[in-house]
């Protein structure tokens, strides 16, 4: 239960964050006349929203198995990976279909309204503490070894990105006055490009998982010498790998000398188990089938 509430605390924080990032940007939105302030904090809202799902999505997967779920019930934090990266979709969108809206009413001759300087501030401010919240959680995901925390970090680094957009709009529209406010949706359109880009990077793994896609070919290569590397075991066959959760499945059929007794081919199948949990965890799940050699 430790990783669990060691991941509970980083997302409170995180979470802590956004709150007072998002009434911040709201009240700086509305006071300072900037649309794109507003849309930052609504990106705010859906990283609070996000926390919400990780708190939730890491509970269930702490589960153990059960008569139900006899690999227990990590997916379930992968399937809250996946809510994250949909999320960033949705939130890049928004970003990218508001400014090319506003765009377009440029170009048909409107004239925006140049933010005021509250706007820019809040912005900055935004910047500095979404970067500190992105390098924090994604140093402790990467740490114990959840995809969720991860994806989480990666949509505190979205709203540092957006919030840069932001302050190049606004800060553009207040420097070189109200004809250069286009340079706020012209800003977004290109941030949120970047988060397609970076909900995509995201997405593509924890779909990978969820359709059980083998570990990579570099990492199968590791297995197959970790088992080789055993006496008299040899081989190694029908290697089938997967994630689940945080945990990494191995099942593979090795060879060994007919003559060995029951015992002995039950320590070197037990040495082999030993290796991988220390090589890639001790919640590895190990599956071998043992075969005379021919």
């Amino acid at each position: 239960m430790k990783r669990e509430k060691e991941i509970y605390r980083v997302t409170l924080i995180g979470g802590a964050g956004n709150v007072l990032l998002l009434v911040f940007k709201f009240v700086a939105g509305i006071l300072g006349h900037s649309a794109a302030m507003v849309a930052d904090a609504v990106h705010s809202l859906s990283d609070f929203l996000t926390d919400i799902v990780v708190l939730v999505f890491v509970g269930i997967s702490a589960r153990p198995q059960d008569e139900t779920h006899d690999y227990g019930h990590g997916k379930y934090e992968t399937v809250a990976t996946l809510f994250i990266g949909l999320a960033l979709v949705v939130a890049a969108l928004g970003i990218i279909v508001s400014g090319a809206v506003k765009f377009a009413q440029w170009m048909g001759g409107a004239q925006l309204e140049a933010p005021a300087p509250l706007a820019l501030w809040a912005a900055l401010v935004s910047i500095a503490v979404k970067e500190i919240l992105y390098r924090y959680t994604a140093r402790k995901g990467r740490q114990l070894e959840s995809a969720a925390m991860v994806a989480n970090a990666w949509h505190h680094r979205s709203d540092a990105l957006s919030s840069i957009g932001a302050a190049i709009g606004i800060g553009g529209a207040i420097v070189l006055g109200e004809r250069w406010a286009v340079l706020d949706p012209l800003a977004s359109i290109v941030v949120g490009a970047m988060l397609f880009k970076v909900a995509w990077e995201l997405l593509q793994p924890s779909i990978g998982e969820l359709t059980d896609s083998s570990l990579p070919h570099e990492t199968e290569t590791e297995i197959v010498d970790i088992i080789q590397s055993i006496p008299d075991v040899s081989e190694p066959h029908n290697l089938r790998t997967r994630r689940i959760g945080h945990r990494t499945a191995i099942e593979a059929h090795i060879r060994m000398d007919g003559r060995l007794s029951l015992q002995q081919a039950h320590d070197r199948a037990s040495a082999i188990e030993q290796k991988l949990k220390e090589r890639f965890g001790q919640e590895t799940l190990v599956t071998l089938h043992m075969e005379p050699v021919k």
